[in-house]
């Protein structure tokens, strides 16, 4: 944990707990000149992005109407409540996908980088170059306490790819620091809550009296009593709700300690059934039971709002699976095949059917973490409203592996950068990396092109 860069933020300390806290005006010290006032803005932006794999049910995913009169489609229709705070984009096409082998692991590794991605069958990756992320991190990231923040759904996968003869590492990675170095990703929300509040030690066995078995709020309670003595009413409501949302987490946490035990769940039945599909090891989470998926994502991402609204982090992305998952999804009513099996759909009605299913699942986790960002308010604005959340895939059509038209959505407008409530669509075959540029200069970050960008979305842009 890097506190190094925090010092426009309070926080609180005790044996084994660091919690970062949002902006508090009362706070901010004595004699602070208007010119330094920036370091302690209460809107900074943010920038998360949502990767959804395996594609979209193309002909229930864009809106018909262009512009701010339009109705959602089945898909987006989770969006509704905030709708005026999204922008549907159609399109955008990842050119660098065109021409390399067929499949989906190319088309993920660079969804971020929008460039040419290496064929390989070993841990000699190259994705092109440093992800949109990451560059974001590189630019914004040193005023926070983690630069940036990756999630996942899934553990990341290694082995080469019977049906296209590349690795399967590239379907675990969009964030890279370089083209050649893929970002490690957290996919336990127990471990994720850890690393943000605690002072995290990997491999530590906790002792009986280890404070680790404490909650974070009883450790810091001494030191966020002292601090609310120097807190005007407005922020002691503040720092008790923040706090309340810690408790509200640790509390679903302690209901779910066995989430990253995914083999343990697996029965002996099971791992045989497997072995004879010819299923990884390293797939088998995505079948072992009693994991409560939704939970679990929605665990994760509200430790991302947690990050946001603390400034712990201005910068994360969520993996809610990786290319080709197979996930069950036979929780969802209606659905009884797995993910990537439904993609390939043969325009089965049945087929297709599931597969809407399955997008609408992973709308609704974006709705879910918009709608969180926008409940909490900043100012005159919301988190959400001082945020780019994306979300998106490095496919349109699972059955045709199509890395046009991509189904890309954006929430939020980065303070007011970028027009939002509208559905735009450009020219096929528009970059992908436009969109990405316009982000970019919109967040103050100025680049003479992103990956193969040939120029900003001016009309996105107040």
């Amino acid at each position: 944990m890097n506190l190094g860069n925090t010092s426009r933020r309070q926080i609180l300390k005790g044996l084994g707990a660091t919690i970062a806290l949002p902006f508090m005006q009362s706070l901010v010290p004595k004699g602070i000149m208007a010119s330094n006032l920036r370091e302690f803005s209460p809107r900074p932006q943010r920038f998360a992005c949502l990767f959804m794999p395996n594609g979209v049910r193309p002909d229930k995913w864009s809106p018909t109407q262009i512009g701010t009169d339009f109705t959602l489609s089945p898909i987006l229709s989770p969006l509704h409540r905030v709708k005026n705070k999204i922008l549907v984009v159609g399109g955008l096409s990842n050119k660098h996908s065109f021409k390399t082998v067929e499949g989906h692991y190319t088309k993920t590794a660079n969804f971020l980088t929008s460039l040419k991605v290496a064929r390989t069958v070993d841990s000699d990756v190259d994705a092109g170059g440093i992800s949109l992320d990451q560059l974001m991190a590189n630019h914004i990231g040193g005023r926070t306490m983690f630069p940036s923040l990756q999630y996942g759904l899934d553990r990341m996968r290694s082995g080469v790819c019977k049906s296209t003869g590349i690795t399967k590492l590239y379907g675990s990675s969009i964030s890279w620091e370089t083209g050649k170095q893929p970002c490690s990703r957290e996919i336990d929300p127990r471990m994720a809550f850890d690393r943000m509040f605690r002072n995290y030690v990997p491999g530590k066995t906790p002792l009986p009296d280890d404070p680790d078995k404490q909650s974070v709020l009883d450790i810091v309670q001494e030191d966020a009593k002292r601090m609310e003595k120097r807190m005007g009413i407005e922020d002691r409501n503040k720092l008790n709700e923040y706090l309340s949302a810690v408790r509200a987490i640790e509390r679903r946490l302690e209901n779910q300690n066995d989430l990253a035990d995914f083999e343990a769940r697996i029965t002996n039945d099971i791992r045989k059934e497997l072995k004879q599909v010819d299923i990884r090891i390293d797939e088998w989470a995505e079948y072992a039971e009693g994991v409560d998926v939704t939970e679990k994502a929605r665990l994760m991402m509200d430790i991302m709002v947690l990050a946001f609204w603390s400034d712990a982090s201005r910068v994360a992305t969520f993996m809610l699976g990786n290319s080709a998952s197979n996930r069950n999804f036979s929780f969802l009513e209606g659905v009884h095949d797995t993910h990537h099996a439904v993609s390939h759909h043969k325009s089965d009605p049945r087929q297709l059917d599931q597969y809407e299913r399955i997008n609408r699942w992973h709308i609704e986790q974006y709705a879910y973490l918009l709608e969180k960002l926008d409940s909490i308010k900043e100012g005159d604005h919301t988190l959400l409203d001082n945020s780019l959340i994306l979300f998106g895939s490095g496919l349109r059509d699972g059955m045709r592996h199509s890395p046009r038209d991509l189904p890309i959505v954006l929430g939020g407008s980065g303070g007011g950068k970028l027009i939002s409530g509208h559905n735009v669509r450009y020219e096929d075959d528009t970059p992908l990396a436009n969109l990405y540029h316009t982000m970019l200069t919109a967040m103050d970050i100025q680049v003479d092109r992103f990956g193969d960008s040939s120029g900003e979305l001016c009309e996105l842009m107040i």
